[in-house]
């Protein structure tokens, strides 16, 4: 210790005392910057103090302002709380209410399902029995038609077939007597009907035979050489036909220049028409009218119309003789209509003056009313009997002028 000790100092006399000052103002300097720098770690300690206290501070005011917060947050979450406890007890009841409903709705929409479908049971067991009634009705229809086409089968059968159902068809259009059946002609004839014309006009003759054996036979044709050779000879029998029914029923002077020949099926109406051309023209020229069972029933319903003019015609005279007497009834219907109008409004005029006089009535006793009351109130004040009188006076002449107005 004591070598280094004068070592240094060796090397202290050793320097130069401008070295010397050198170094010690380097040591003051250094000195100084080591104070400042304390001074300065100190305010800075001291700052970081305060920053640290204020934020210590800001963060109990924080931890104050987040505990006031969370006990704001619990207060609201209990309400909340409550308020879901409500609303879901709320919930809770309307949704049992509502379960309640739907089950009602639901039992009542099964009840309706129910009985409705009884119902329908009910109706299907009906339509049921209605279907096999009918079933039972087209059996004994498919019955029916087999014996027609039994019937039909026979020649005799069919004729009579055709002319009831032209009987039926006449004899529901026309009156008794304007038609005849087999009736005989002058040469012996006898056409299915004979209708009379009126203005002693011949009568219209009707012939119901149909060849329907040719026709059958083009039904049942397998082949078309077949189907051919039938429709030729159904050609050759219609002609065969139109050609007698105008030389037995077409009678000069005694019968009309046409004569129908009835086709007792429509569609055979339409198949002739349509496929037999030449046969239907043959009918014109021959002054023959094909015609089915509508046909039949429009041209006894122009007949039936022609006879009604004719009656009308008829009756001319005493239609007139009854429209002229109507019109002298309605003529007196008028003149006394006109007089019950004339009494009608004697009758209102009287009721207006009546009405008129109620009224007059009515003013009257009004006024006579007012009257007896100021009388009343002039009794009641003894003091004022001279003004009383006065004013009865005065009134009462004011009730004579206005009777007098009234009168006028």
């Amino acid at each position: 210790m004591t070598i280094h000790s004068e070592s240094l100092a060796l090397a202290l006399a050793s320097i130069s005392p401008a070295m010397l000052a050198l170094i010690g103002g380097a040591l003051a300097a250094l000195f100084m910057l080591v104070i400042v720098l304390l001074l300065r770690g100190a305010s800075l300690r001291r700052e970081q103090a305060e920053e640290a206290s204020f934020r210590a501070e800001e963060n109990e005011a924080r931890m104050g302002e987040l505990l006031k917060i969370q006990a704001e947050m619990q207060g609201r979450i209990a309400a909340m709380t409550e308020v879901f406890g409500a609303r879901q007890s709320e919930l809770n009841q309307t949704i049992s209410q509502r379960l309640d409903g739907m089950s009602q709705r639901v039992s009542s929409t099964i009840t309706e399902q129910t009985k409705s479908t009884h119902e329908n049971l009910q109706r299907l067991q009906e339509r049921l029995a209605v279907i096999d009634a009918a079933q039972n009705n087209i059996q004994t229809l498919a019955k029916d038609v087999v014996g027609l086409q039994a019937i039909l089968s026979n020649k005799q059968t069919r004729g009579a077939f055709g002319q009831s159902r032209m009987e039926t068809i006449v004899a529901d259009g026309l009156p008794m007597g304007a038609y005849a059946f087999q009736q005989t002609l002058s040469n012996g004839s006898r056409p299915d009907c004979t209708i009379r014309m009126p203005n002693g006009a011949p009568p219209l003759v009707i012939d119901a035979k149909f060849p329907l054996e040719a026709w059958n036979a083009i039904r049942d044709a397998g082949s078309p050489e077949a189907g051919k050779i039938a429709g030729q000879q159904f050609r050759r029998d219609m002609e065969v036909h139109i050609r007698d029914i105008s030389e037995k029923y077409l009678i000069q002077g005694e019968t009309q220049d046409t004569a129908f020949l009835f086709v007792p099926s429509e569609s055979i109406f339409a198949e002739i028409h349509e496929h037999f051309e030449p046969v239907v023209q043959k009918a014109h020229r021959a002054r023959i009218v094909i015609v089915s069972p509508s046909l039949l029933m429009l041209s006894i319903q122009v007949i039936q119309a022609v006879l009604k003019d004719q009656r009308m015609r008829a009756q001319a005279h005493l239609i007139q003789g009854e429209v002229a007497i109507l019109m002298e009834d309605l003529s007196r219907l008028d003149e006394r209509v006109r007089k019950l109008q004339g009494h009608f409004a004697m009758a209102q005029k009287d009721i207006d003056m009546v009405v008129t006089s109620a009224d007059k009535l009515t003013k009257r006793g009004a006024r006579i009313e007012a009257l007896e009351f100021e009388a009343g109130s002039g009794d009641a004040n003894p003091a004022r009997d001279s003004e009383a009188a006065a004013k009865s006076v005065e009134s009462r002449t004011g009730l004579l002028k206005l009777r007098v107005v009234d009168e006028e």
